[in-house]
């Protein structure tokens, strides 16, 4: 009896144990998803809930709610828990790092590009990175993977595709001209040299591409990559300048010269191979990899004195610029990024973005412009819009309230993204399509 008695109360024991560990499991999991509801609905209403390019979704029917994707995540917030099962907050500050896919232990996420409703326009290019024209390849942000990482990743196998495919095209003086010296770009030029093929990369800007136009303290990286004759770079959280001096000591190293400051004008295939016309020169090549990024020329505003000397589209060297009234025009990472950074340089700084709140920015760089608004380091107009630039003074409209203010001014920094080079693409003949929800997991390294 004694014996009985003591095994009821062993059971009743374990019973308590696992209904206070059942309890505590449903009310974790029931603050999770009210701490991940309330985040979404904050989302939505700064319009961060939709995605803008890739991004993540979770099949729920094989989501397990680990949170292993969660943890693996450089962002803040992209996705939380709702009911044990993972799902997206602000799914448009997703920047395509990969991390939650390899993390998820289930296989349950996707990355994917545009949604039903919103297309995402992208060049139409094989698993290859080929295009419709045979030859022709693109590789990095113009095919839709701008992490650095990734399209470092890209650049180096379209090039080991290009080598495998030489053997059976004509001759010309070039095995492949590579267009574009940003990640996949440089990266595309180092497995160049290692495979030993005849190459040229050209850049119409500087050395760096899209990230040579950056702030200078901007952080670029997060996660580790592997650059071909050099090896894995871990380097942390990585900004602008380290990463541009580590390029350039590895091009150094191998002597690998980028032709900078040197345009496309025109791509013609020519009996089996192309010629490649510059505003310097034409070149004969056999294969030729587009690795120019998504945005193409900065968007302009159209308005009335934008030709003017002042106005500039990015932001180069701010240590030189103090003591200037400046107005910087957008309600993007880089604009408000820039307008901090000037005024940290003791210069007066108004930031005028059309919207009536800020949206798709990260979480720090939201908190830091509410504080320098805050601080009165620098003044945001809202619902504004630039309608003529003088020498001396910007007016700016202000259609909420029907009124014009102007303002004394310096300098102008518009930072109104870029326009895809469609025109261009569909010059040479590159077929582009619209992606409404596509997989890209083929693209992730």
């Amino acid at each position: 009896m004694e014996v009985l008695l003591e095994n009821i109360l062993s059971y009743f024991v374990v019973a308590v144990i696992i209904g206070f560990i059942f309890f505590y499991y449903l009310r974790r999991n029931r603050q999770k998803t009210e701490t991940t509801i309330k985040k979404i609905e904050k989302a939505k209403e700064f319009g961060l809930h939709e995605p803008v390019s890739l991004h993540p979704v979770v099949d729920v029917e094989s989501c397990i709610g680990s949170g292993a994707c969660i943890e693996a995540c450089p962002e803040h917030d992209v996705l939380g828990i709702v009911n044990g099962k993972a799902t997206t907050i602000n799914a448009s500050r997703c920047v395509g790092h990969g991390a939650c896919f390899h993390a998820c232990p289930v296989q349950a996420i996707t990355l994917c590009i545009g949604t039903e409703k919103r297309g995402v326009e992208l060049p139409h290019i094989s698993q290859e990175f080929e295009t419709n024209i045979k030859g022709l390849y693109i590789a990095g942000e113009l095919g839709g993977m701008g992490l650095i990482k990734n399209a470092v990743e890209q650049g180096k196998q379209a090039i080991v595709y290009i080598s495998k495919k030489l053997q059976t095209l004509p001759s010309a003086t070039y095995d492949v001209i590579i267009v574009g010296a940003g990640p996949a770009g440089i990266s595309a030029s180092l497995m160049a040299e290692k495979l030993k093929l005849k190459f040229k990369t050209i850049e119409q800007d500087s050395l760096g591409g899209t990230v040579f136009s950056f702030p200078r303290s901007k952080i670029v990286m997060t996660s580790p990559m592997d650059l071909t004759l050099h090896g894995k770079v871990k380097l942390g959280e990585t900004n602008k300048s380290e990463l541009l001096a580590l390029w350039q000591n590895v091009l150094n190293k191998n002597k690998i010269k980028i032709h900078e400051h040197e345009k496309v004008e025109s791509i013609q295939r020519m009996d089996g191979t192309f010629e490649l016309i510059t505003n310097k020169k034409s070149y004969s090549t056999r294969t030729v990899l587009l690795a120019i990024g998504r945005r193409g020329s900065p968007r302009k505003l159209g308005v009335i004195g934008e030709e003017k000397e002042k106005v500039f589209y990015r932001l180069l060297e701010p240590e030189l610029i103090q003591n200037k009234k400046i107005l910087v025009v957008g309600g993007g990472d880089s604009a408000v990024e820039s307008a901090l950074i000037i005024a940290n340089e003791g210069n007066e700084v108004t930031l005028s973005y059309r919207g009536d709140a800020f949206s798709r920015l990260k979480p720090k760089n939201l908190e830091m412009i509410n504080e320098a608004n805050k601080l009165q380091k620098i003044n945001t107009i809202l619902n504004s819009n630039v309608k003529e630039i003088k020498d001396h003074s910007v007016i700016l409209t202000l259609p909420f309230e029907n009124k014009e203010i102007e303002i004394d001014n310096d300098l102008v920094y518009i930072f109104a993204g870029g326009e895809l080079p469609t025109v261009f693409l569909e010059k040479v003949g590159i077929r582009i399509t619209k992606k409404y929800g596509d997989a890209l997991l083929k693209h992730i390294s």
